[in-house]
């Protein structure tokens, strides 16, 4: 059984309202980079960019983050012949990197996300901006900007859809 529980428009109002937190945590839209997590975190981040150019008149870079080579589900044979290189085309040196992502979940993601980070450079300081939190932590990660919060339990899944891949915004329940 599939519901929807947060539709396109919900979901621009959630990413215009971490929009503005970043702005006031971070005290002014100075030295922020956005790096979103591929695939679908990469297009949250881009979208979160052009709401701070409307309200800041400020370009922000954003650059794409595979981790796919990070995570820790790899088999060892597979780790050693990892080559970790250059996937910005920016610097994070000294920057306020935000972190995005569509959901959390157990955090292991965004572990992988944080060692692929760090070999990119070596930021001032990172937070993480989520669309959907639902809980269920493995990893002592906390978000600091989230778009919702949707308690599940273990058996059920969220999808999040994204005009850029899927042909519409919605975020939806999926039960078996």
């Amino acid at each position: 059984m599939t519901k929807e529980i947060v539709d396109a428009s919900s979901m621009n109002r959630a990413l215009m309202r971490m929009t503005y937190e970043i702005v006031e945590h971070n005290k002014g839209p100075q030295n922020i980079v956005f790096v979103g997590i591929k695939t679908r975190g990469w297009y949250l981040a881009q979208r979160i960019a052009k709401n701070l150019k409307k309200l800041e008149k400020v370009d922000v870079p954003v650059g794409a983050l595979d981790i796919s080579d990070y995570r820790d589900d790899l088999p060892e044979s597979e780790k050693k012949n990892m080559i970790h290189g250059q996937q910005l085309k920016f610097n994070i040196t000294d920057k306020k990197v935000i972190l995005v992502d569509d959901v959390l979940f157990t955090g292991r993601t965004i572990r992988a996300a944080l060692d692929a980070l760090m070999d990119q450079g070596r930021p001032a300081s990172i937070n993480l901006a989520i669309l959907v939190d639902r809980g269920h932590r493995e990893l002592p990660i906390r978000p600091d900007f989230i778009g919702k919060n949707i308690p599940t339990s273990m058996k059920e899944k969220v999808k999040v859809n994204m005009t850029e891949t899927d042909g519409h915004d919605d975020v939806t329940l999926i039960t078996d």
